[in-house]
C-alpha cells in the first residue's frame, strides 16, 4: 500500500514544523530549583554569587531560571552551581569517610574540600565541605567527574575560598 502516493508533501511539511517546534526550546538556559538559605547563609551565597568566574573550565556563563543570586550556571548544556543548599546525607555517612562507599568520595582541590557524588543518572554532584555555606556544583550528563570535574573545582577554588569562609554550615542550608 502506497500511503503517500496521493498525498502532496506541502501538506505535511507544516505538520512536521508544528511537531518539531512542540519539542524544541527557544531558551537554551537550564532551570534549576533555587536554595532558600537561611540569613547568615543567604549573605556569603550573595558574595560568592558576585566573585564567580565568567567562565568555567572555558564555558562562558549562561545562568539558570529562575535568575538568582543562589544559583549560576555555565554552557550548554550547563554546569549548575547552587548556594545554601541543605547538608547532603553522604557528607556524614561513616561507609563515605571509610571510603567505603563507591558512590560518594570525598578529596580537595585548591584548597577547598568537596564531597563528590555520583548521581543515579549517571552525573556528577560536587559539594563543598568545611565551609559555613554547601555549594554544590552538578555537571551535566557526559562530563567526567576525573577530568572535567576536576578542572572545574579547579576554577571555582579562588571564589569559593574568598566568599564562603572555613567553618560549620548551617545543617539546613
Amino acid at each position: 500500500m502506497k500511503f503517500f502516493a496521493h498525498r502532496p508533501f506541502g501538506l505535511l511539511a507544516p505538520a512536521l514544523l508544528i511537531a518539531v517546534a512542540g519539542c524544541s526550546s527557544a531558551d537554551d538556559s537550564a532551570t534549576v530549583a533555587v536554595p532558600s538559605p537561611d540569613a547568615k547563609t543567604a549573605k556569603v551565597c550573595r558574595e560568592l554569587h558576585r566573585v564567580l568566574p565568567r567562565k568555567l573550565d572555558g564555558r562562558s556563563r549562561n545562568d539558570p531560571e529562575p535568575r538568582s543570586a543562589y544559583t549560576a550556571g555555565w554552557g550548554n548544556p550547563a554546569i549548575i552551581l547552587r548556594c545554601g543548599v541543605v547538608r547532603p546525607p553522604k557528607m556524614v555517612d561513616p561507609k563515605v569517610a571509610k571510603g567505603d562507599d563507591p558512590d560518594a568520595i570525598a578529596g580537595g582541590v585548591n584548597g577547598v574540600d568537596w564531597l563528590m557524588e555520583k548521581q543515579g543518572d549517571g552525573t556528577w554532584r560536587f559539594t563543598t565541605a568545611g565551609r559555613v555555606a554547601y555549594v554544590q556544583i552538578a555537571l551535566p550528563k557526559g562530563m567526567s567527574a576525573q577530568e572535567e570535574g576536576t578542572a572545574v573545582l579547579t576554577d571555582l577554588a579562588a571564589a569559593v575560598k574568598k566568599a564562603i569562609p572555613e567553618g560549620i554550615a548551617s545543617m539546613r542550608g
